[in-house]
């Protein structure tokens, strides 16, 4: 009896240490030296290579673009990235982006979810120095539209009153004393952007200055440059390619600032160099974030309008890498008579692919007296245009209309427009 005892208890150790063998060690995947594995399925399958998914998290700042925590495609459609730093036992909360914030990731309702934390892993299942595996699954992203409706409709803007479709996507900063300010781009997509057909298709780009002006006539200025209803006919007409148009509003009270590149007027001193970084650096990845834009150079376009003019000039001389093309209206003399001008394009090394130059032959106004004035914009326009085959653009990639009845304003530049159109995304 005593023997069966023995037997009992020999067995119930076993069986306890078998148990123990076999109970759940469960450690936050943080505290693993070796790291571990994040695998991610996109549900509704807008990730792609031109639109990678990113982890924003509290170990890098929580930069939704950061390039080093950009997720990998798999055979098998999901997204996965390997963390093998070891985090100290650290915590660590996240979500995940398609590259900004305007493309977080969201509950099945269209709603921002809460910080994520790491799911607790079974360290007694892993081998020694194997990375746990962590699966997840992202139900909707945030698309930039839906941002601007949410804004519309609490009230804080108006309805836009224009052709075709155009989106809000708020910045911040600039130059000149407008580092802390934000506005709204608006970005006109072309027809058909939308269609099944076209959902892999990225487009050409115009980057306009004065953008508040492009779409609709505000209060106080004698028109609009009817960019959206020019656009929309001249693709439909297909006599220009589709393109996308951002228009930038200017900063108001900065907007000489900002604009002026070199030289001086009225007593101002020029951030036009740091308004164009603020534009590479801030303006442009959230543009091709947000939207479908083709890549290269000769597909991103700068214009402008008076010192919207001078910064496009000076832009596409600065960054020909960047802006293989340029859009410039009404160029305006500066105070030392474009001296500073002409210094800056003595010291350029390469040249933008394409540039359009539009003037008016009554650009300050239609009274003799100002004859000279306005002989000067045309002189002006002129010498730029010979500057510009005088480096190597030839007549196919560079165009100068003087229309002789034209004045300084966006009625002009309306009329010209369509001409600058065809002129710099022909249709193939």
């Amino acid at each position: 009896m005593r023997a069966w005892k023995t037997l009992g208890v020999l067995l119930a150790m076993v069986l306890s240490s078998a148990a123990l063998a076999s109970k759940p060690d469960m450690v936050r995947p943080e505290s693993l030296p070796q790291g571990y594995v994040l695998v991610v399925e996109d549900k509704p399958r807008e990730a792609d290579k031109d639109n990678p998914i990113y982890l924003a998290s509290s170990i890098n700042g929580w930069n939704p673009s950061d390039p080093e925590m950009k997720l990998s495609g798999r055979s098998d459609t999901r997204w996965q990235i390997i963390i093998d730093r070891d985090l100290q036992g650290v915590g660590v909360q996240f979500k995940f982006t398609m590259g900004g914030w305007d493309r977080e990731e969201l509950d099945g309702d269209g709603n921002a979810i809460q910080n994520r934390s790491l799911p607790l892993v079974d360290r007694s299942v892993l081998s020694p120095g194997e990375k746990p595996v962590i699966e997840l699954s992202v139900l909707e992203w945030r698309k930039p539209v839906s941002l601007a409706k949410q804004v519309r409709e609490s009230g804080r803007y108006r309805k836009l009153e224009v052709t075709g479709d155009v989106r809000r996507l708020e910045v911040r900063g600039g130059s000149g004393g407008a580092e802390d300010m934000t506005r709204d781009l608006l970005v006109w997509l072309p027809p058909g952007y939308h269609a099944p057909q076209n959902k892999d298709r990225h487009y050409p780009v115009l980057y306009m200055c004065d953008g508040q002006h492009l779409f609709e006539q505000l209060a106080g200025v004698p028109g609009e440059w009817h960019a959206d209803e020019t656009a929309t006919t001249l693709i439909e007409q297909g006599k220009i390619e589709p393109l996308i148009i951002v228009g930038m509003p200017n900063s108001g009270a900065y907007r000489i600032r900002e604009y002026l590149p070199f030289g001086s007027l009225r007593g101002v001193e020029p951030a036009g160099a740091e308004f164009v970084d603020w534009m590479l650096r801030e303006v442009m990845p959230r543009v091709q974030r947000a939207f479908r834009t083709a890549s290269g150079a000769q597909d991103s376009v700068i214009g402008g309008a008076s010192l919207g003019g001078a910064i496009a000039l000076y832009a596409s001389t600065t960054h020909p890498e960047v802006f293989g093309g340029a859009l410039i209206e009404s160029l305006p003399l500066l105070a030392d008579d474009g001296e500073a001008v002409r210094t800056h394009l003595a010291g350029v090394e390469r040249w933008p692919g394409r540039v359009y130059i539009g003037v008016g032959g009554r650009e300050v106004s239609a009274d003799d007296s100002d004859a000279a004035r306005n002989a000067a914009y045309r002189d002006w326009a002129e010498e730029i245009n010979a500057i510009f085959k005088k480096n190597g653009l030839g007549r196919s990639q560079r165009r100068l209309v003087i229309e002789p009845h034209a004045h300084h304003n966006e009625p002009a530049w309306a009329e010209r427009f369509g001409r600058a159109l065809e002129f710099l995304f022909p249709a193939d």
